[in-house]
């Protein structure tokens, strides 16, 4: 089976677009609830989380899950009435509560007032971490700071190796495949209270670096092609580049995929939704390499009236791929 990816590019932006625009009007609602296109964890923003766990949930004798309005108002009674609650566990029988920065008394009184409404937490489940706005904001400078860096080492590296409209269409990927991935976690912010933490940061820069490296083989498939045969129309060269790195693509995602995938089901909840941000992000990854940054490419050629293609320069460079018999 062939694929055409250039006959049917409007279908391909379009796909694309809806899930982007999707994302955005999500990280706006995002912005006007919380301050920020995604919910902030604790630790961007500082404060205070405390998960506790009742002590009749290790027997599952406990008779009545917990109900948020009771929570609610004895964080009312403590001056919390602002603090995020969220009733966890199969059985609602566990509870993680977001509140301002609180000191050992703070903390001590409303456990003991949380005691008094529910009923006796266990000490084993029950963790409390306090995070500093400082801090917060660090992390989140530092995080900001990191991909900007990673997007122009990349915009420079891919200028100096191939063209420069080469690199511009592959930052627009990698663009695309960010805001999918921030735009599905901002929907889950709003609709189930996911909050993203540091280990987001990490799963973008990671997608970054990730999702290009199709984009740069379906390139220098390209720029071979280019050479072997110039003169061609390009929409022609970018189907057949597409179609002969396709199941190299699918492949080398697929599987990294299936590991994620088992550390999403696995790997406990500190791990679950970073595995989640990388599935997200490399999914998007192979799809604008194949279907957004070559189209791009080739619609720009044919606009600036480059559309038969001649023979580009071939960088050296250790990081050069031959074309190989398995990725036809």
């Amino acid at each position: 089976m062939k694929l055409h990816v250039i006959k049917q590019r409007n279908l391909w932006w379009a796909i694309s677009a809806a899930f982007i625009l999707s994302g955005l009007a999500a990280m706006l609602i995002s912005w006007q609830n919380f301050g920020a296109p995604l919910r902030p964890s604790l630790d961007f923003v500082g404060g205070s989380r405390l998960q506790l766990e009742l002590a009749c949930a290790r027997e599952k004798t406990c008779e009545q899950p917990i109900d948020p309005a009771t929570v609610r108002s004895v964080l009312a009674e403590q001056g919390l009435g602002n603090s995020s609650i969220q009733v966890l566990g199969t059985e609602q029988d566990a509870l993680l509560i977001r509140t301002s920065t609180l000191n050992v008394e703070q903390r001590t009184e409303l456990l003991q007032a949380l005691e008094a409404k529910l009923g006796k937490f266990d000490p084993a489940a029950t963790q409390i971490d306090t995070v500093g706005p400082t801090l917060g904001r660090q992390i989140f400078t530092s995080g900001l700071l990191a991909l900007m860096a990673a997007f122009a080492g990349i915009m420079v590296y891919l200028s100096l190796r191939f063209q420069f409209d080469y690199a511009l269409f592959a930052i627009v990927a990698l663009l695309h495949d960010v805001l999918v991935t921030l735009g599905l976690f901002s929907i889950l912010g709003l609709v189930s209270g996911l909050e993203v933490d540091s280990l987001f940061i990490v799963a973008l820069l990671t997608i970054v670096g990730f999702s290009v490296n199709d984009t740069v083989v379906i390139y220098d498939r390209i720029r071979e092609r280019i050479k072997d045969s110039p003169g061609r129309h390009i929409n022609d060269i970018v189907d057949e580049a597409v179609n002969q790195t396709l199941t190299r693509s699918i492949n080398t995602t697929l599987t990294t995929i299936l590991s994620l995938v088992a550390i999403f089901l696995f790997g406990g909840e500190t791990l679950k939704y970073f595995a989640l941000a990388l599935i997200v992000g490399f999914v998007a990854g192979a799809y604008s390499s194949i279907f957004i940054a070559s189209t791009l490419l080739a619609f720009w050629r044919e606009r600036t009236g480059r559309a038969i293609a001649q023979p580009e320069p071939v960088a050296d460079g250790p990081l050069d791929i031959t074309p190989s018999p398995e990725d036809a």
